[in-house]
Formats: C-alpha cells, sequence, structure tokens
C-alpha cells in the first residue's frame, strides 16, 4: 500500500511539473520571440523565420539617438522620475496602511477595508476623466507640473491594494509587539525596527509592483 501510495503521489507530481513545463515554454515563447525580434538585423517584423539570420544592436542605437520621429530617451527619462516618486511614495503608504490595518483596532477599520474591496471591483480607468477635471482645476495638467499629477495619481490611492501586505503582517505574531510594547518602543518604533525587517517578502513585492504600475 505504502508503494503504491508513493507510486501514485510521484506520478501526479511528474504529471504537474511537466503540466507547469508546457505552461512556462507557452509563456516565455513570446518573450523570447520579442528579443530576438529587437535584435533582428531584417526589416519589419513580419518575417518568415522564427530565429533572426542576421543580429544587430542598431535598432536599439536609433532607438536612443534618433530623435527626429519619436524622442524616446526624454520620455523613458519622464517615466523613469515618475515611476521612481510613485514607488518610494505608494510603498510608503501600502506599507503603513497594511501595518495600521493589522495591528491596530478602530472605529472606521472594517468600513475602510470593505470600501476598498468594493473600489477594487472597478476598474481604474471609470474615474480619468474625473480625475482629470480635478488635476486641471488645480492646475496641474500643463508643463512640468503634469509629472508631479502623474505622481499624484499613481500613488495617492495606492493605500487601497492594502491587502496582500496586511494578510502578510498577520502571519507576523502580535507577542513581538507586546514585548515590545513593554520595553518602552513607541508603535513607530515597532513598524520600523521590528516589523518591517521581518517583512523583507512583502516590501520586495510592494516596491516592484509600485514601480512596475506607472510603467504600464
Amino acid at each position: 500500500m505504502k508503494k503504491s501510495a508513493k507510486a501514485v503521489r510521484r506520478r501526479n507530481n511528474i504529471i504537474v511539473h511537466t503540466l507547469l513545463a508546457v505552461l512556462a515554454f507557452i509563456w516565455i515563447v513570446p518573450i523570447l520571440w520579442i528579443v530576438m525580434t529587437s535584435f533582428r538585423g531584417e526589416r519589419g517584423s513580419y518575417v518568415s523565420t522564427f530565429f533572426p539570420q542576421t543580429l544587430t544592436f542598431d535598432n536599439y542605437i536609433r532607438l536612443f539617438t534618433d530623435t527626429s520621429v519619436l524622442n524616446f530617451p526624454q520620455m523613458f527619462k519622464n517615466t523613469f522620475i515618475i515611476a521612481i516618486f510613485s514607488c518610494i511614495l505608494s510603498s510608503f503608504y501600502v506599507l503603513s496602511a497594511s501595518y495600521c490595518l493589522s495591528r491596530l483596532r478602530f472605529k472606521l477599520r472594517k468600513p475602510y477595508m470593505n470600501m476598498a474591496m468594493i473600489l477594487g471591483l472597478f476598474p481604474g480607468f471609470m474615474s480619468m476623466i474625473a480625475v482629470y477635471f480635478i488635476l486641471k482645476a488645480v492646475g496641474l495638467t500643463e508643463g512640468s507640473l503634469i509629472k508631479l499629477a502623474l505622481i499624484m495619481c499613481y500613488s495617492g490611492g495606492a493605500a487601497l491594494g492594502f491587502q496582500i501586505a496586511k494578510g502578510f503582517f498577520d502571519t507576523v505574531s502580535y507577542s513581538i509587539d507586546e514585548a515590545a510594547l513593554i520595553d518602552g518602543c513607541t508603535r513607530w518604533q515597532i513598524f520600523t525596527k521590528i516589523t518591517l525587517p521581518l517583512s523583507k517578502p512583502v516590501i520586495i513585492y510592494t516596491i516592484l509592483t509600485s514601480f512596475i504600475k506607472p510603467l504600464g
């Protein structure tokens, strides 16, 4: 019986890993094709061969040097600045709100979480027109202030995405917080010196998602 159970388990593992390998291959092939196309020496993306016949860096050189059609370096610089500042603010908002919702018990805690869950059901572009008119009313739609407006848009509602970070903070034992409180630590000291060092995985996840969001 034990041998048969092990054989069944081994067979199931082989099936699962084979299926995951096939799905990974399907997911990687389009990305691999895009990367190879970027180094392809032949003109156009509609070609008869999957692998490039000639490889070149001219496509990337033209992308960053030829600004007659598209000023990509300036676009890249603006996007990178917006992504950096949005990442810093969004990560701080998400981690702070998640810690408060995980550790503190206040009057509007559950209504806030319910509201965030409901708002998460609606796509962000539904508020696009309203946000534009608000920014236009305060004069943030012209000149260099557009960057500030975009940073505010990407980071302003970041705290609504607290679910994953809060779930991670819930797994950190509250007895650690109680011991720190007895030793005289403040909530801020517990958050910065105890909880965050124990939460590196969710911090990395929050930073990556906050940085990628403006790039999308």
